[in-house]
This record gives C-alpha cells, sequence and structure tokens, in this order.
C-alpha cells in the first residue's frame, strides 16, 4: 500500500510539472519532453512512459476531465502515517489533491474570494 501512495506522490509532481510547462510561452511539444526525460534523466520511470503515451493520443488531454478517484491505497498510506506519527506531507498532499479535482467552484476558494474582498477591498469575480 504504501508503494501506491509514493505513486500518489509522484504522479502529482508529474502533473504539476507538465501543467507548469504547458503554461510557459513556448508551445512545448508535451510528448517530446516525456520522451526526453525518460533517456537518462533522474526523473525517468514507467509513468513518464505512460504520460508520453497519453500525450501521444491527445495533446492537450482534452478528451479527459481532470477528475482524479482514489482507490483507497493513498488513504490508508495517510492514515499509517498519522497512526505511526510519520510526516508524509507529499503523500497527504497528493491526496487531497485528489480530493480537490472532483470538486467545481470550491466553497472554500469562495470563502477566500470574499475574505480577501473584505479585509483589502480586493476585486472577487462574480458568478455569471
Amino acid at each position: 500500500m504504501i508503494h501506491n501512495g509514493v505513486e500518489y506522490g509522484m504522479m502529482q509532481a508529474y502533473a504539476e510539472g507538465f501543467e507548469l510547462l504547458r503554461a510557459a510561452d513556448y508551445g512545448y511539444d508535451l510528448e517530446a519532453i516525456a520522451h526526453l526525460w525518460n533517456q537518462g534523466s533522474v526523473v525517468r520511470s514507467w509513468l513518464l512512459e505512460l504520460a508520453e503515451r497519453a500525450f501521444a493520443g491527445d495533446p492537450g488531454l482534452d478528451r479527459i476531465r481532470g477528475y482524479v478517484e482514489d482507490s483507497g491505497e493513498g488513504r490508508w498510506t495517510v492514515l499509517e502515517a498519522i497512526d505511526r506519527g510519520v510526516p508524509a506531507p507529499v503523500l497527504a498532499l497528493s491526496l487531497f489533491r485528489r480530493f480537490r479535482s472532483r470538486q467545481d467552484d470550491a466553497f472554500s476558494d469562495r470563502v477566500l474570494a470574499a475574505l480577501r474582498a473584505e479585509f483589502g477591498g480586493h476585486a472577487v469575480r462574480e458568478k455569471t
């Protein structure tokens, strides 16, 4: 089970890295980058092979929704860490990020926006 918890963290790190590359102004070919990273880079892995394959079939991943299930292993791993008093922030955050992926227009984000508007007069985006 701990293997799967580690996998959660690795997948989250890859996801964030590819999102950062996609947001860059350079129009990176994410399939090519996944392939390149898998040729002797310290981050090479089977997960990168899978990322390369996913980008080959759908370069912008436009056909899938960013909703990520969890099958329980990550929960078990985080609970085990808690029970044993072992800090595992990456594993915990990776699990919580999966929960976050299931929310559209999260209430917590609306609270944050409202608080910023209240204390500093910051602009909020209103629903249309």
